[in-house]
């Protein structure tokens, strides 16, 4: 898989991070071990920055992020605290790592910012938990990391990233499109349709979708849903039905687009909403005149292609109703009015700890992808811990580090990551072995080193792919051991096995649990959607057929709309 070329603006943002992560471990590693004199206190302030601020992708903002990041902390130094006691023997790491990382990887439930900060809560846990044994480190240890972490919330403070706009403005921009496109109706189709997939969560940044399980995230995913096949529909009616609308169509259109201006004030604002219900009334009664021109004298019936615009634009308007009821429980939390069809908003009547309890519960099965990778992972970090203890291996948390980093989805997709991460690692620990042998125990070196080679390797590493980036960690490693303690070219061989056997460890995980990842479950979804909408099909064909028809028979279908 060839390595994604980064754009403009996510090369500058892959720089500030390098710089503030570089930064923040300088600003805690050195004055602690050369001002201070401890060492085991300085390395967990080098440590901690490169964890939660380079190995975690934790999205958002400056702000976003270290504000996830204080909240994180007192995690932090539980798992550290954790890892220091359960060194004492492999199995009871071992036991730790099995629970604290599927905890951690399941966690991913609670959305993109739980996701992003599980690594380095990981890795917490990881570098405390290997030899030697001795809680009478803890204190630096906990010292050490709340130091580093904290001057990395206060770097993403004064170097931030630009902030994104929040998915309540891309929503209310949107309905503003959508407004115009039903007041003029000579908005280009394709600018409609680019509206609409800017709702995308694809093309959110993560931190600012609508991920969570609460009533205000459900409904603004809903509401986004809503407002893209409303301008969809718009889109597809400038383009099939170019020529001036009936009067009657026009007056719900403008009433849609009075609906569209109104929601996206309130959206913004949280005042003024829409006048509950008038969209709705008008949509009956657009229904009624229809049923009574269609019904009358073969001369009176309206031509095929008006019926056919005309069905159209009660569709949009359907749409915009639904946009207008979940807006309403986005802005207030619950519907000011009984939302109806009821089973559509079936998470409007229950509480936030239900709505959580019932994602948690939903992920709870082996046909969770959630709960697959967070299995998968586990077991992994497990096996590789038991594996390093068992064998005695020195600087045992890389084996983890290089299960943990190098895992993907699919066996295929880890397969081509653990290539290249040894290719990089076999040239970096090359580079790395020549630095010791020629620079000797010239710790002034070391250190002058220590923080050109971090944004070096920080900056050039995410840019140029996973190859490079283990080569250049490996060289970071190296300098930094290197004032610690006295060291020779076999921590770069030390390196070098450690990675391999990480690797071939999360490889093997890859190829026994769940090696397609993702795909057999979407497989499963899809089929399951297309058995519920096939239901919908005698329903929609008695509504459109029977004697009945109407407003009514639309709305009590099985699927609500």
């Amino acid at each position: 898989m060839a390595h994604v070329i980064p754009t403009g603006q996510e090369r500058a943002t892959i720089v500030r991070r390098a710089i503030r992560v570089a930064v923040a471990a300088g600003a805690g590693f050195y004055p602690l071990l050369y001002g201070a004199g401890l060492p085991v206190m300085a390395v967990y302030a080098l440590f901690a920055p490169i964890a939660i601020g380079l190995l975690s992708p934790i999205p958002g903002s400056g702000r976003q992020r270290a504000g996830v990041m204080v909240r994180a902390l007192p995690w932090a130094l539980v798992l550290a605290t954790l890892g220091t006691l359960l060194a004492v023997e492999t199995w009871a790491a071992v036991g730790g790592m099995l629970v604290v990382g599927f905890l951690l990887a399941f966690a991913a439930v609670g959305g993109p910012r739980p996701a992003g900060a599980g690594p380095g809560l990981q890795l917490f846990y990881i570098l405390a938990c290997f030899p030697p044994y001795a809680p009478d480190t803890l204190g630096q240890r906990l010292s050490g990391l709340a130091v580093g972490v904290l001057l990395l919330a206060a770097c993403e403070l004064l170097l931030p990233d630009p902030s994104a706009a929040t998915y309540r403005e891309r929503l209310a921009r949107a309905l503003g499109e959508a407004a115009r496109g039903a007041a003029s109706g000579d908005v280009p189709p394709r600018e409609l349709r680019e509206a609409g997939a800017r709702l995308r969560l694809g093309s959110v940044p993560p931190a600012e979708r609508p991920a969570g399980a609460g009533r205000d995230d459900r409904a603004l995913e809903q509401a986004g849903r809503a407002v893209r096949r409303l301008l969809d529909q718009l889109a597809t009616l400038a383009e099939k039905f170019p020529a001036a609308a009936d009067p009657a169509s026009a007056a719900l259109l403008d009433r849609v687009a009075g609906l569209c201006t109104s929601c996206a004030r309130f959206v913004r604002t949280g005042d003024d909403p829409p006048v509950a219900g008038a969209l709705e009334k008008a949509m009956r009664d657009f229904q009624a005149e229809r049923v009574r021109r269609a019904s009358g004298p073969p001369g009176e019936r309206p031509p095929v292609e008006v019926e056919r615009r005309q069905s159209q634009v009660l569709a949009l308007a359907e749409s915009a109703r639904m946009a207008e009821i979940t807006t309403d429980i986005a802005v207030h939390g619950r519907p000011t009015e009984p939302a109806a069809p009821r089973r559509l908003f079936w998470y409007a009547e229950l509480s936030t700890p239900e709505l959580w309890a019932r994602r948690v519960a939903g992920n709870m099965t082996f046909r969770s992808v959630l709960l697959q990778n967070a299995l998968r992972t586990a077991l992994g970090l497990a096996a590789a811990r038991a594996v390093a203890g068992s064998l005695d291996l020195s600087h045992g948390f890389w084996v983890l580090l290089a299960v943990l980093t190098l895992g993907r989805t699919t066996a295929g997709a880890t397969w081509r990551a653990v290539r290249l991460a040894v290719a990089g690692n076999a040239a970096g620990a090359l580079v790395a072995g020549a630095l010791l042998v020629g620079l000797g125990p010239h710790t002034d070196v070391y250190a002058a080193l220590l923080g050109p080679v971090m944004l070096v390797a920080f900056a050039l590493g995410p840019l140029l792919g996973v190859a490079y980036a283990q080569g250049l960690f490996t060289l970071v490693v190296a300098t930094a051991f290197a004032q610690i303690e006295p060291v020779t070219w076999r921590l770069s061989e030390a390196r070098m096995i450690d990675v391999v056997t990480g690797s071939a460890i999360g490889l093997l995980c890859g190829l026994l649990a769940w090696p397609a990842g993702a795909r057999r479950e979407v497989h499963r979804a899809m089929a399951a959607l297309l058995r519920t909408c096939a239901e919908l099909v005698p329903a929609t064909a008695r509504t459109l057929v029977g004697p009945e028809g109407g407003w009514e028979g639309r709305t009590a279908g099985p699927g609500g709309s």
